[in-house]
């Protein structure tokens, strides 16, 4: 029914080792049951599966429990409304699960559903119901959220990007549950980076999936996505600075310099030199996101900026942003990043005795103690429940180790990252096949079925196609810069 997966790391890092162990015993924690599917929710308090995290988090759990991350994706297909809305939450309560249809909380969807396409044996049915859902998904998008007529797809409230207490929301309420826009408020509806960039997102994906299947109709969805990208360039990118800016309802730019543009980069929405500018000057700029610990969601030097311990998106480095950053950044190029984040996530959950919290201090790297169920500050000590066990730092931490020191299902190829430092080995069973890296820190060797394939000198990455023939090698070494 579900195919072989399996995965498993051993370092004499221990501080790595600890991490990896901790991550691997509480992500167990949030495998739940909804109905007849298992499921894995958020977690940290967090007890629904959302659209803006949990197709992906399901999609990194996959070796380790394939039912899971399979139905992390098919229960948003299956309760898609008949107009094409995907629900931005499902929860399990009374019985009965409910999707909910009152914002969109983001779409780190098109992604890890095509990825589980070839874990799960290139079913041609999953593949169908996956275009399916994307294109009516994109036709309700348009049909709903392109207000202005200038190409541009809308926000209508501050869960629809899933930004809580975001600063650069105004007074925009928290739901939003009609598809017509809201009025009488200063921000929304929103010109959005991101709500363009998921129809970007789908486009994109239906291209491979018609390719895929020898559908002539790939050409045509790979126009309309370049078609959307253009218009978010030319309406939202800042040349000047470097950046994508949102406009409020007036048509104004909201003049908040947010790590936005890096989620539009984990979409696929954006040029490689945009990218690659956005990267330069704001992500490694140490007064704006490249703060001691990185990522926080707001410039740190933006008057927007708050450095709020409770689950607040104009202020410190959230889990999830570290999630989604891995492909961001893999994408345009930019390993050698990835391993700095990683490197500094776990360092973070390590000297923060080994808690999986939603939110660091970007100054101190200090995990944000909040209470385990209203996720309001608390002090440690204080004998109050704290939140832990949140999937997507946890998952995150995971994946880092993966992109680092380990193997990687891709696309239907394998990445084979080599890693320098203390000795590991890292296994892992997919496609069918057994893959193991042995390293003593400086060389490693690839196995493949038990079999030898190489040795080759640690700090880079192998990618291979799916038959196993490398394609190229990436560092992936971090640099002074990144410390």
């Amino acid at each position: 029914m579900f195919p072989e997966t399996k995965v498993s790391f051993h370092s004499e890092n221990e501080k790595i080792q600890r991490v990896y162990d901790a991550a691997e015993e509480k992500c167990l924690m949030n495998l739940k049951r909804f109905g007849d599917s298992v499921v894995l929710v958020e977690g940290g308090g967090y007890e629904k599966i959302w659209l803006e995290t949990q197709p992906m988090g399901g999609e990194m759990y996959a070796l380790r429990n394939p039912e899971a991350a399979l139905n992390n994706c098919l229960l948003f297909m299956r309760y898609q409304r008949e107009d094409g809305r995907l629900p931005g939450s499902i929860q399990y309560t009374g019985g009965k699960i409910e999707p909910q249809f009152n914002k969109y909380q983001g779409f780190c969807f098109p992604f890890p559903a095509l990825n589980l396409y070839y874990l799960y044996g290139r079913n041609p049915e999953y593949l169908e119901q996956l275009k399916e859902t994307l294109i009516r998904f994109d036709a309700c998008l348009w049909r709903t959220r392109h207000i202005t007529g200038d190409g541009l797809l809308a926000s209508f409230c501050v869960y629809d990007t899933g930004e809580d207490l975001a600063v650069r929301y105004g007074d925009a309420p928290c739901w939003w549950g009609e598809d017509v826009p809201p009025k009488g408020y200063q921000v929304v509806p929103m010109a959005s980076m991101d709500v363009t960039s998921w129809s970007i997102a789908s486009r994109q994906t239906l291209a491979e999936i018609c390719r895929i299947q020898r559908d002539p109709e790939a050409e045509a969805w790979e126009k309309k996505a370049q078609s959307a990208a253009q218009v978010l360039k030319k309406e939202l990118w800042n040349g000047r600075r470097s950046a994508l800016f949102d406009r409020d309802c007036k048509g104004n730019t909201v003049d908040v310099l947010s790590h936005n543009t890096l989620r539009c980069m984990y979409w696929g929405s954006v040029s490689q030199e945009m990218a690659d500018l956005f990267v330069r000057d704001h992500l490694l700029n140490q007064e704006e996101f490249w703060t001691p610990l990185p990522l926080p969601s707001v410039a740190v030097n933006d008057p927007a900026f708050r450095n709020a311990p409770e689950n607040n998106w104009s202020g410190q480095p959230e889990g999830l942003t570290y999630q989604r950053a891995i492909l961001a950044l893999e994408r345009y190029g930019h390993d050698r990043i990835v391993t700095a984040l990683g490197e500094k996530l776990i360092d973070a959950v390590f000297n923060g005795g080994l808690r999986f919290t939603q939110q660091f201090d970007p100054f101190t790297g200090k995990p944000s103690l909040v209470h385990a169920v209203t996720h309001q500050p608390v002090k440690d000590g204080s004998g109050e429940p704290v939140q832990d066990a949140y999937g997507p730092t946890m998952l995150a931490c995971l994946e880092y180790i993966a992109h680092h020191y380990g193997i990687h299902p891709h696309l239907g190829g394998v990445w084979f990252s080599l890693g320098t430092g203390k000795p590991y080995e890292y296994e892992a069973i997919f496609y069918d096949h057994h893959y193991g890296i042995r390293s003593n820190g400086r060389q490693a060797e690839i196995r493949t079925d038990g079999k030898a394939i190489g040795t080759w000198d640690c700090g880079i990455r192998l990618v291979t196609d799916e038959n196993g023939n490398i394609l190229r090698t990436v560092s992936i070494e971090s640099g002074a810069d990144m410390k």
